[in-house]
């Protein structure tokens, strides 16, 4: 056992034996090239409704952070993309009363440029606003429901805007559109969590206790009407018009007819995407998660008074909105249906994503794919934020701010931030067949013979297995995880692999055998 989990260590490039850094685990690169204001698509928004009496085209941003670096890593070149959306309640800043609630906000910068450090390309994505929390009790529901079915449609528009970008533009933002993850802040994490679970409009007029039914007076069978029309808000994916028709002025919804609550963007690509993470989100109804989908992973404050970790309903001041399910709820549904089965860390995380894991484990009685972080106090649901009180843009909002976070600083939020990428970083690393993962299956290289002569080398290497075993192809790896050479097509049990090419250093051969990979570390004088 111990000789295959040495092999998995070299196969990952063992960090702990060369001390250098994972890419997708650690943070190796050190200079990160920000751009902004691309725009994704345009749909319609209603948060001008009141004062326009219809629904107008909005365009929708996004900022990029990537590694400056171009280097040929394990996927030639492409890079796996993160869409991270940010906070603010659905409402737009500084209305919310959040001192967040921007694409830009410091600690959503922060968080990009980290991920963006460990190699994705990350983009911090906008989506449309608009609903009015202090109506009402069945109006703000409704509201808050339609203001998420419009943020999963622009996750859902986002994903295939990325992929129509490979497709026609020629990709000019080297990702690899087969490992795309959604990662939410908050509100932003409903929105991740929602484009896994809310995959048929049906899940939203069927949702249990008929939360999402709305009665209008009238008789039977007009006596409910959903809080979402599909012919009216256009599918979940977005790829379908809304329009308004004159049959719904009978129900009293508000818009003009031939009104458009969603317009159609890149149709013709898929919105599939691998994983959802979530900061203090949940789900409207964990009969929607079904087995197949994405899996999730969910990162929660235990005793969030707004959005609860538990079965409870989500508070606006002191008016209950909706019944939901958080992380406490919803992790465990997701692990018990299979979902999160490709999420186990790998054997080789650092000791600081172990320790994570280990305090993960004992906060959550043993929950996978749960972290649990404490606050300085019962209000302090989500301490990871920071931003610049003095700013004026922000210093309005401040103070409602520090009532929730009352130690809010850079530092704080920094070290929450270490925190919760130690706990997801390794989760998508295994899950997302990133590098040389344990999606592979592995062989020990000691049972299947192989042998590699001479080392150290200086110009060729003779590698070999046993008898019968065909080698189908030879990868050679830098430490960095950085595919340096490649020999595919061998089909044989040996093979002389040329090294005369290579700098001198130490080096990972990759053997690929029908039954699995196995792997050896060689020395190049």
């Amino acid at each position: 056992m111990k000789k295959t989990i040495y092999t998995y260590l070299l196969t990952c490039f063992a960090i702990s034996l060369f001390g250098q850094p994972v890419k997708y685990l650690d943070q190796g690169y050190t200079s990160i090239e920000a751009s902004y204001d691309y725009v994704y698509a345009e749909n319609a928004t209603v948060l001008y409704f009141p004062d326009l009496g219809e629904a107008i085209k909005e365009p929708l941003f996004f900022d990029l952070y990537k590694p400056v670096k171009e280097d040929p890593d394990c996927n030639g070149g492409l890079r796996p993309l993160i869409i991270f959306f940010h906070s603010g309640n659905f409402i737009p800043f500084p209305y919310n009363q959040s001192p967040v609630g921007t694409k830009r906000d410091s600690s959503v910068v922060e968080i990009c440029r980290r991920l963006a450090s460990t190699g994705y390309v990350v983009a911090s994505a906008d989506y449309r606003l608009g609903w009015n929390p202090y109506d009402e009790e069945l109006f703000a529901r409704a509201g808050l429901i339609n203001a998420a079915y419009r943020g999963v449609q622009d996750a859902n528009t986002c994903i295939r805007y990325f992929k129509k970008t490979v497709a026609e533009e020629g990709n000019p933002f080297g990702i690899d559109t087969n490992q795309i993850v959604l990662f939410g802040d908050d509100t932003g994490g409903y929105l991740s969590i929602h484009a896994s679970a809310l995959d048929d409009y049906n899940k939203i007029p069927t949702a249990s206790k008929q939360k999402f039914l709305f009665p209008t007076g009238l008789p039977e069978p007009y006596n409910f009407l959903p809080m979402i029309l599909e012919g009216l808000n256009g599918d979940v994916e977005g790829k379908n018009y809304g329009i308004m028709t004159a049959d719904l002025l009978a129900y009293g919804i508000p818009f003009p007819v031939g009104d458009t609550l969603c317009y159609s963007n890149y149709p013709e690509y898929s919105s599939s995407f691998k994983v959802a993470v979530s900061l203090g989100a949940a789900v409207a109804d964990t009969a929607w998660i079904d087995p197949g989908q994405p899996p999730i992973i969910s990162i929660h404050f235990p005793y969030d008074e707004t959005t609860p970790c538990g079965e409870d309903y989500l508070y606006v001041g002191d008016q209950q909105i909706l019944e939901v399910q958080g992380s406490c709820v919803l992790i465990p549904v997701v692990n018990a249906l299979g979902n999160n089965t490709c999420l186990t860390p790998p054997e080789y995380s650092s000791d600081f994503q172990e320790e994570v894991t280990t305090v993960a484990h004992s906060r959550s009685g043993g929950v996978e794919n749960l972290l649990l972080v404490i606050g300085d106090t019962i209000s302090d649901g989500t301490p990871w934020n920071f931003w610049n009180a003095t700013e004026p843009n922000k210093n309005a909002n401040s103070e409602i701010g520090l009532m929730d976070n009352p130690r809010m600083s850079r530092e704080k939020g920094e070290l929450y931030i270490d925190t919760i990428l130690a706990f997801v970083l390794p989760r998508l690393y295994t899950c997302m067949d990133l590098c040389i993962t344990s999606t592979e299956k592995l062989v020990n290289s000691e049972e299947v013979n192989i042998i590699v002569y001479p080392n150290p080398v200086f110009e060729e290497v003779f590698v070999g297995a046993g008898d019968g075993l065909l080698i189908r192809s030879l990868s050679i790896y830098d430490l960095k995880g950085t595919l340096v050479k490649q020999y595919t097509g061998i089909n044989s049990n040996y093979y002389h692999l040329p090294v005369n090419e290579l700098v001198s250093g130490q080096y990972i051969v990759k053997f690929l055998f029908d039954d699995g990979v196995a792997a050896r570390q060689i020395v190049v004088k």
